[in-house]
Order: C-alpha cells, then structure tokens, then sequence
C-alpha cells in the first residue's frame, strides 16, 4: 500500500542501523502530544521516507537524517506554537548521544542543528541538513499548507514529480479509522 504512494521502491538502507522498534517505542513514549497529531508518528514517518529518498539521490548522511526524521518533534509541547521545541530536540539528542544514537562528533553536530533550526525557515549549505530541513517541509500538506519554495534548497526537493508525491503522501495516513 505504501509502496503506490511513490513511484520506485525505498533501496537504501535495506536494514536501517537507527530505526528499530525499540528506538521508536522509546521516542513514542517521550512525545507528549498526540501521537496521530499534526507532529505524531505517522508525519515523523512520512519525514523519514521524504529524507530517505532524497539522502539516495544527493548523497546525504542516512543516519543523519533518519534520527532527525525520528527526533525532530518529539520534544513539542504544542500542535501549534512552540517555537522552543526545535531546542528541546536537539537537547535531547545530544542526551541520547552514546545510548540511542551513535553518531561521531560531527554528524552530532549536524543532527542538532537540524533539529534545533528545522522551523525557522533558513537554508543550509549543509546538504545534509538541508535534506532534514527539505523532508520535513515537504510534509505541510498535512496541515493544509504548501512548501514555500524559497526554503527548499535540494534539487530533489523542487523537482516538481517529487514533489508532487510528497505533498500526495502529505495528506494520507498511513492507518485507515474506517472500521466498518
């Protein structure tokens, strides 16, 4: 099911190193909100196949940009505003640095700054950050929202056939509430 909502399979990793159950068992159970909120699981996963896709075309750090799919909300306190929770994850990240998350130094440094500035409408030269920052804006369809082309800076990310499947993927839940 997930597979027709993109045109070519997800290849890399065939086996992520970062996401695992546990890992997103224990991120769940830190994220206060609700978890089929704006900012729940079902948008970090949508972020995570945005990320993942474009870290295979541009060459970005995967374990970079799978922790901040994962990470990059979960220390929100509000749907709406909480211009501080960008902060808060990447503190959080660097808790978890050497137990949940296995980064060296510099691909630390990258995690944090992503989560810490991923909502504050900059670019990065950092493609890396940059493809963390592009995944997640591609995700706004979700609030009823459009990416602002101006803050994506991947060639990926302004294709318009990508991005036409991420906005596509935006609006869809990955659980269907229909019980009958």
């Amino acid at each position: 099911m997930l597979l027709d909502l993109f045109e070519k399979t997800l290849k890399l990793p065939l086996k992520s190193k970062v996401v695992t159950q546990p890992y997103v068992d224990f991120l769940a159970n830190q994220y206060e909100l609700n978890h089929n909120g704006f900012h729940g699981i079902e948008h970090w996963f949508r972020v995570l196949i945005n990320a993942r896709l474009m870290a295979a075309e541009v060459g970005a750090d995967i374990d970079v940009v799978e922790h901040f799919a994962l990470l990059h909300d979960v220390m929100r306190e509000d749907e709406k505003l909480d211009i501080l929770h960008g902060k808060r994850s990447a503190e959080f990240a660097e808790a978890l640095s050497g137990t949940w998350i296995q980064l060296n130094l510099f691909q630390m440094k990258q995690l944090t700054e992503a989560c810490r500035d991923h909502s504050m409408a900059r670019l990065s030269k950092d493609i890396t950050i940059q493809v963390c920052w592009d995944a997640d804006r591609l995700d706004l369809g979700r609030v009823g929202k459009l990416p602002n082309h101006t803050y994506l800076a991947t060639k990926i990310a302004r294709d318009p056939k990508f991005m036409k499947k991420a906005i596509e993927r935006s609006k869809r839940s990955f659980v269907n509430y229909d019980f009958r």
